[in-house]
């Protein structure tokens, strides 16, 4: 079982490896496009046809990511012949898909689950007795691998994925609106658990759906605090690699200058690596980082009229100094759970 574990890690880093370069690229560009964009009712819209097309690559770069990750977590299992299921399921699983009457993405965790799946499925394809075969060695790895593995766990990721997914979202949404007529202190605690668990996948578009329905009948608070706590995780991770440079690798350190630019321009997915990396050290630091953001955002009265967050949306926000105190404060409360929980970086000989 222990092999098996450090396999999967194994393939899993390779993935990140291949993916933070383009995170780096298309989050920094992402931001460089929303310098001085205009804040509306729909989100930030940058100012321009030239801004609009470095919009565009910025977009590009980040809706790429998640199917290079899919992609060689399966070529890491598998080799070439599994990058074609690896990107199409990872293509699939960052895309909004109806399940069940409900849009979701699944996101990176969706991603992380089909390249996994790609990578063992023609890993045991390719022992096929009729894969050996003469008549048949030429047209396999680019006719029946592909065309058979990506059928078959496309349709496994939507009855088997897909609709659980849809069922959580609908739950979540249903509980969420139950706790928002309920305790103030309890209500920050979800809001701060939830928003950014998964980065930006479908628990995170649950929360952003929910508050954005809010933000349409007037009430901007739940809106507020989630446009802290999508600045937290980037910009802790980046204060963690200032204040805990030990635990990180010189590669880390580097990456984490971008991402916490991307934190601060309310772009979240740049946690994804790390968060990957370390799952069990991330993912307790950021939740308790949003926890203390969404608390003061919460008792403060932060509000937020815009589908954005970050300080870019600083000159719109109700209570500005509660808003740059709960990002800053929560930033450095993740920064210091890493601290303390993620073990010092060893490099492999």
């Amino acid at each position: 079982m222990k092999k098996i574990l450090k396999d999967i890690q194994k393939h899993l880093l390779s993935g990140v490896s291949f993916m933070m370069p383009i995170v780096v690229a298309g989050g920094v560009i992402l931001a460089i496009s929303l310098l001085g964009a205009e804040q509306t009712s729909t989100g930030m819209v940058p100012q321009g046809e030239l801004m609009t097309f470095i919009n565009q690559l910025g977009k590009a770069g980040m809706t790429m990511m998640i199917p290079v990750f899919a992609a060689y977590i399966a070529y890491s299992v598998a080799g070439k012949p599994a990058l074609t299921p690896g990107f199409i399921l990872g293509f699939i699983a960052n895309s909004t898909i109806t399940f069940n009457g409900t849009e979701i993405k699944s996101g990176f965790i969706g991603a992380l689950i089909m390249g996994l799946a790609a990578g063992y499925f023609v890993q045991w394809m390719k022992s096929w007795r009729v894969a050996k075969h003469k008549l048949f060695r030429s047209v396999t790895p680019i006719l029946i691998i592909p065309i058979i593995s990506v059928l078959s766990l496309g349709l496994i990721y939507y009855f088997i994925i897909g609709y659980p997914i849809s069922f959580v979202v609908n739950s979540f949404t249903k509980f969420m609106t139950n706790l928002q007529g309920g305790s103030k202190a309890i209500f920050a605690v979800a809001m701060g658990v939830f928003s950014e668990i998964d980065f930006g996948g479908p628990i995170t578009k649950a929360v952003s759906m929910f508050t954005l329905t809010l933000l349409n009948e007037g009430i901007l608070e739940p809106n507020g605090i989630f446009r802290v706590l999508v600045a937290v995780p980037p910009i802790g991770i980046f204060l963690a690699t200032i204040i805990a440079k030990e635990k990180f690798s010189e590669s880390e350190r580097d990456g984490a200058k971008a991402v916490g630019i991307m934190g601060m321009l309310g772009i979240t997915e740049g946690a994804i690596p790390y968060a990957i990396k370390d799952p069990k050290a991330v993912f307790p630091s950021t939740i308790g980082g949003c926890i203390v953001g969404a608390l003061i955002a919460a008792f403060t009265g932060v509000t937020c009229p815009v589908p954005h967050g970050g300080f870019i949306v600083l000159p719109v926000v109700g209570n500005k100094l509660a808003f740059v105190i709960a990002i800053i404060v929560g930033s450095l409360t993740t920064a210091l759970l890493l601290k303390i929980l993620k073990k010092d970086y060893v490099e492999e000989v």
